[in-house]
Order: structure tokens, then C-alpha cells, then sequence
């Protein structure tokens, strides 16, 4: 693939981020993402064959990106620095992707939704990120044994998208480190 096919493909990513951000994805048309991307509307159909193409797309991207920057905070040496290394990671993505995490919450448990099989997949890569550091943080004898870690995986990670998106849409005032530290509380209600 070419820089430019790329540049292409990131202008659309963000049109559609924009436009699913304030006005939701069900009524999104592909002349509204190609007008917002300045492109024809045949760059969407040759790029993606459709609008739900670009969407797939759209969030196999999305999360390929946020699992890549999770991974990257894990693997220290003290298992919990790296948990709450992780938690701060994942609301700096939220933060910076609004309107990407508003559609992955929104899609994700909407049941059955269009995407509900992409999403599994990718929801499951993320949570097995989550997983693994909380198994680390468990290994280290630092968690309860009777935690059940693919449930407090799960729950991790949908707090912290549903904390996130709580902090950027009605506490937008309160900084990262105030809501990471919430969150991190509750961390260290069972993390030793």
C-alpha cells in the first residue's frame, strides 16, 4: 500500500470519527464521510466497497492501535506499575479518540449490532492484553485468589472505556491523572 493510499484511508478514518462523534453512525452517509475526508465518494467504495466496509476498517484500526499502545506499557518489572500504567494508556486513547471509543461502546453492546463479530474479535484482543497483566499481578501473589481473572478483566476494561468517556463527555474539566487515580482506587481495592 502507498503513502498516499494510507493518507487516504487515515482523512476517511477521521471523517467518519468526526462525524459518528456528534452525530452517531446510523444516520452517516458515504457523502457525508467523503465531503468531511474532501474526497469523491467513489475514494470510499474503491477503498472500502462500502460504508460498513470502512467502518470495519475503521475499528479493526482503532483497536489494533489502542491493544498496540496497552501492550506497550506492559511487561515491567512490578506487575501493578504496570497495570496502572495500562488503565492510564487506555484513557490517554480515549481522550485523544473520543469519537472512536463513543462507537466501540456504543457498537459493542449493542447486541446483535453490524459489527458485533468484528468487535468481538478485537474486544477480545484487548481484554487479553488486560488479562495477561492482571494474571502477571496475580502470579506476583498480589491479587486475592478467589478473583477470577478473564471477569475482572472484562470489567476493567469496560470501566475504564465507560469511566472515560464519562470524564470527556459530562467531567471534561477534571484531568486524566484525577479519573486514572479513580479508577486506580478501585484497582487497589484488590490489588496488593
Amino acid at each position: 500500500m502507498t503513502a498516499r493510499a494510507d493518507r487516504t484511508k487515515q482523512r476517511l478514518f477521521e471523517a467518519t470519527l468526526k462525524l459518528a462523534g456528534s452525530h452517531g453512525l446510523v444516520g452517516l452517509t458515504v457523502d457525508d464521510i467523503a465531503a468531511e475526508a474532501g474526497v469523491a465518494k467513489g475514494t470510499v467504495y474503491y477503498n472500502f466497497g462500502s460504508k460498513d466496509g470502512l467502518i470495519d476498517a475503521l475499528l479493526r484500526y482503532g483497536v489494533g492501535q489502542l491493544a498496540g499502545r496497552l501492550r506497550a506499557r506492559t511487561g515491567g518489572p512490578d506487575p501493578v506499575d504496570g497495570l496502572e500504567s495500562l488503565v492510564d494508556e487506555a484513557l490517554a486513547f480515549i481522550a485523544e479518540y473520543r469519537g472512536f471509543s463513543q462507537i466501540l461502546v456504543s457498537e459493542m453492546w449493542r447486541t446483535p449490532g453490524q459489527w458485533h463479530e468484528t468487535l468481538t474479535l478485537m474486544r477480545e484482543e484487548v481484554v487479553s492484553i488486560v488479562k495477561d497483566q492482571l494474571q502477571r499481578v496475580a502470579d506476583a501473589g498480589r491479587l486475592p485468589e478467589d478473583v477470577q481473572i478473564s471477569t475482572a478483566a472484562a470489567g476493567l476494561f469496560g470501566t475504564m472505556l465507560v469511566v472515560a468517556l464519562d470524564w470527556q463527555v459530562f467531567q471534561p474539566q477534571r484531568t486524566r491523572a484525577e479519573v486514572r487515580d479513580a479508577v486506580l482506587l478501585l484497582l487497589r481495592g484488590f490489588a496488593r
